[in-house]
């Protein structure tokens, strides 16, 4: 009986599959006596998954169809199945998965939800949930640089406060040093005092002395790991062990004329992998002229929050995120191996704030700028410094 039932409805599926082919103009003509007749892209399989709520088809397209077609036409496949759907495939095979729940429109942050997700490691960056309902996060050691970009109020600054939060709450202030850029000087102000917050910077030129330090433990930890001969800084010994460092700076646009730091954020990215050092940078809106092809392509993790046009979009890797509707903060597009839709945590400045008062010490942030700017002279950023030497003889 069960079985009956399973292939009723995958009858009834196919059909309507078969009618959205239709409606879309995917088929063939061809001539039977006086009777004109439609061929339709071949269904190979229709997949019912009860846990994940989803339907997944895949289908082959008749031979002489135009693939570009079926991803023009990825408008009618909404109108039929609902918004909730992925279309992917290549000049044959095409899948068309539909997801009956869709993605939470609002979604409250909770530590205790993320946890299970991230266990095992070593810098979590969470990102949301996706489609299936499921958390989605990576690992920084991994996929160590990332970029943000979003119009005001799309959430591009909730979700920076959400990866902020739950890194302070998953590391230790011996396993993690921040380093922020607070270049808006609206956004970092909850994390002072926080004990895993070496630096917070406001104007470009604290920025500077700021990445001129990080660039400078760079350089301390490439020869720490020539003399060790180690590939990465996990490998060291206990006693030589080194915290990981994040750099975030939000609002980088305003600094990317400053060629001593976007030399050094170019360093951080390139050569910062194996060294522990990573980064995440944000803005309200990509251009060629602000993010070159070169910082682009170091920036591995895009996450494309509403966005004003397609042109936008492409520049940061994230095309559908300029058809975010404003009546969905929170939303964007995550692109690393491939691109997903997905709904951010919300959190606000309140719930941040209580959370962080057990992660606050009593004394106040030592910016050591004095220390800081002897160390920028010291290192003068030239490409034969001795670091890149330290770099290629590890």
């Amino acid at each position: 009986m069960e079985g009956i039932r399973l292939f009723l409805n995958k009858q009834k599926a196919k059909a309507s599959l078969r009618k959205a082919f239709k409606n879309a103009g995917l088929y063939v003509k061809f001539k039977n006596g006086d009777k004109d007749v439609q061929v339709f892209p071949k269904i190979h399989s229709v997949q019912f998954d009860d846990e994940k709520k989803t339907t997944t088809y895949v289908f082959d397209l008749v031979r002489g169809m135009d693939p570009k077609e079926v991803i023009k036409k990825h408008f009618v496949f909404m109108q039929h199945f609902g918004k909730n759907i992925d279309l992917d495939g290549d000049h044959k095979t095409f899948e068309l998965i539909i997801y009956e729940n869709g993605i939470k429109r609002e979604l409250t942050y909770k530590f205790k939800d993320i946890q299970p997700i991230i266990e095992g490691m070593k810098v979590p960056i969470v990102c949301g949930i996706d489609k299936n309902g499921e958390w989605v996060a990576y690992d920084a050691k991994t996929e160590p640089n990332a970029l943000i970009s979003g119009e005001p109020g799309s959430g591009k600054s909730t979700q920076l406060r959400s990866i902020l939060c739950t890194l302070i709450q998953s590391l230790s202030p011996d396993n993690l040093h921040l380093y922020l850029g607070d270049l808006k000087m609206s956004e970092f102000h909850l994390f002072k005092g926080v004990k895993h917050v070496k630096n917070i910077s406001v104007f470009p030129d604290e920025l500077e002395v700021m990445l001129a330090r990080v660039y400078s433990e760079m350089i301390r930890r490439s020869k720490l790991l020539n003399s060790s001969g180690m590939m990465h800084v996990d490998d060291l010994p206990q006693d030589k062990k080194v915290p990981y460092i994040l750099v975030v700076i939000d609002e980088i646009v305003m600094v990317m004329d400053n060629k001593e730091i976007k030399s050094m954020l170019v360093q951080i990215d390139s050569l910062g992998r194996a060294l522990g050092i990573y980064n995440i940078l944000s803005l309200q809106r990509p251009s060629h002229d602000i993010l070159d092809t070169k910082v682009r392509s170091l920036l591995t993790v895009r996450m494309g929050f509403r966005t004003t046009d397609l042109s936008n979009a492409k520049i940061m890797g994230t095309p559908g995120s300029e058809t975010i509707s404003r009546e969905t903060p929170g939303r964007f597009f995550l692109k690393r191996d491939t691109l997903s839709e997905i709904q951010a945590p919300y959190l606000t400045d309140n719930r941040a704030k209580k959370l962080l008062e057990r992660y606050k010490s009593n004394e106040p942030l030592k910016e050591q700028e004095e220390d800081a700017v002897k160390q920028q002279e010291e290192i003068q950023l030239r490409e034969e410094d001795v670091f890149f030497d330290e770099i290629n003889e590890a």
